[in-house]
């Protein structure tokens, strides 16, 4: 599948804000962000008044780069959400919310989404104790997310819990770092959501 594999602090010099997809780093000095607060390119600094197209596209954008997410899983995603029961822009986050690689990365099981993706495509982890190795896998409330017992003894693990063991972890989400395992409590809502987008404008472009 193809995948973005440019300057991850691009993506986020684009949005005008951090996307956390450096994982620590985006916390510290070194933040492409903080350190230069406008868009990337030759014309970078230049003002720009966006239509209410370009508008509606930014949000989509930042949605899509913020998850990881290709533009054809994120349509999937979107027709997902809007045939299902509720607020088609909140069930679209949701859906988001619960792939088995944001899971991993929220629990504290990775330094970055990114990070946790790659994590999962190379068998590293269980979902109530069968092997996944798809990112995009929806987990559902009560299912168990559990590094694998032949991988729990990687020092790439202790190297990431040294990391993220202080990072607080949703309430809709229960870690066991000293076990490397984690619960699914229940499904996320909106304001477990910390992305700041406007999902309705996502709606409005996919319904022009």
């Amino acid at each position: 599948m193809a995948r973005y594999t440019g300057a991850s602090c691009k993506l986020c010099r684009r949005e005008g804000e951090k996307l956390f997809l450096k994982g620590e780093r985006c916390y510290t000095d070194k933040c492409g962000v903080s350190r230069r607060q406008y868009a990337p390119g030759q014309h970078g600094q230049a003002k720009k008044k966006l239509s209410e197209y370009g508008i509606q596209l930014r949000e989509k954008q930042k949605a899509k780069k913020f998850y990881g997410v290709l533009e054809s899983q994120f349509r999937k995603y979107f027709e997902m959400a809007s045939t299902t029961k509720g607020i088609t822009g909140e069930n679209l986050l949701k859906i988001l919310e619960t792939r088995l690689d944001n899971i991993v990365y929220r629990l504290g099981f990775a330094r970055s989404r990114a990070e946790a993706r790659q994590l999962v495509t190379h068998g590293h982890f269980s979902v109530n104790g069968k092997n996944v190795n798809i990112p995009s896998y929806l987990v559902r409330a009560q299912d168990i997310i559990a590094v694998r017992d032949v991988s729990k003894e990687n020092e790439m693990f202790k190297e990431i819990i040294d990391v993220t063991g202080s990072k607080v972890v949703p309430k809709w989400l229960e870690s066991d770092l000293e076990k490397l395992k984690g619960i699914v409590l229940a499904t996320p809502t909106r304001e477990d959501v910390d992305l700041q987008v406007e999902e309705h404008l996502i709606v409005e472009l996919y319904s022009k």
